[in-house]
């Protein structure tokens, strides 16, 4: 009649054991998970202030003689870098945000540090900055862009993005890379002509389509095809915008001839 007794009560001690190690796991587990949530909460707050970010654009503009487009963005072109840079930029800013920490682990783990495409809010937020190197510079980089997307509406951060970068031959911000590349303001672009500009920021000089005329075009159809999978345009739109004509300025087509000439 002991036996039995001594069993169970060896088997209750033995769960009562594993019951004081897990709640003392969780509690550990539970202050582990506080401490960071603290610590990121910190750095956060200590990062730069992104209430003047328009004005580091302007000058970024003025530096480079560009020219400030306005609000709202250009619609095609708009569209076009939202497809190809971030698809979630007008999802729920908390897919936004989990997007930029994949990319920003998967950075951490490539040569370049950088998988192909921060999000907008990122790369704005390097651009205006300065950029960090590693995973510590992509997570100061998503910090900052969720700054950006905290302070700004979504169209205004995109106006503040086409603004501040380079689309190669000295062009710096869509107006003047509209201008320069195809005589017109950015409003007024084709979905071709979108596409191709859409596709210069990732790598101006390889991408130049004064110089390196086919694979712009690759860059180009990518654009497109990228268009199509986010529902902006549908395939057939897409092969039309391909196949049109993007009426390149005659100076840069001169410039082009003259540096083919120069190389051979």
């Amino acid at each position: 009649m002991t036996t039995p007794r001594r069993g169970i009560s060896t088997g209750s001690r033995r769960h009562r054991r594993w019951r004081r190690w897990f709640a003392r796991l969780g509690l550990v587990s539970a202050g582990v998970v506080v401490v960071i949530l603290l610590s990121g909460a910190g750095y956060f707050i200590s990062l730069p202030s992104v209430t003047g970010a328009e004005a580091k654009v302007s000058a970024i503009l003025k530096a480079h003689h560009g020219e400030l487009g306005r609000l709202p963005a250009p619609s095609r072109l708009g569209r076009a870098v939202v497809a190809v840079e971030d698809e979630n930029f007008y999802s729920n800013a908390l897919v936004d945000v989990v997007d930029g920490i994949g990319r920003a682990a998967l950075a951490s783990f490539q040569a370049n540090g950088d998988p192909g495409g921060s999000t907008i809010d990122q790369q704005l937020a390097k651009q205006l900055y300065g950029q960090g190197t590693g995973l510590l510079g992509q997570l100061k980089d998503l910090a900052l862009g969720m700054k950006l997307s905290l302070t700004y509406p979504q169209g205004r951060i995109l106006t503040m993005y086409l603004n501040a970068i380079y689309y190669g031959n000295h062009y710096w911000g869509d107006v003047a890379a509209s201008l320069g590349y195809f005589g017109m303001p950015p409003g007024r672009l084709s979905w071709g002509q979108a596409a191709m500009l859409a596709g210069l920021p990732q790598a101006p000089s390889a991408y130049d389509p004064v110089l390196h005329f086919d694979l712009a075009k690759q860059r180009q159809l990518h654009v497109l095809n990228q268009l199509v999978a986010n529902h902006f345009l549908t395939r057939a739109q897409a092969k039309s915008a391909y196949s049109e004509p993007l009426r390149l300025r005659r100076a840069l087509a001169s410039t082009r001839s003259q540096a083919e000439a120069t190389s051979q």
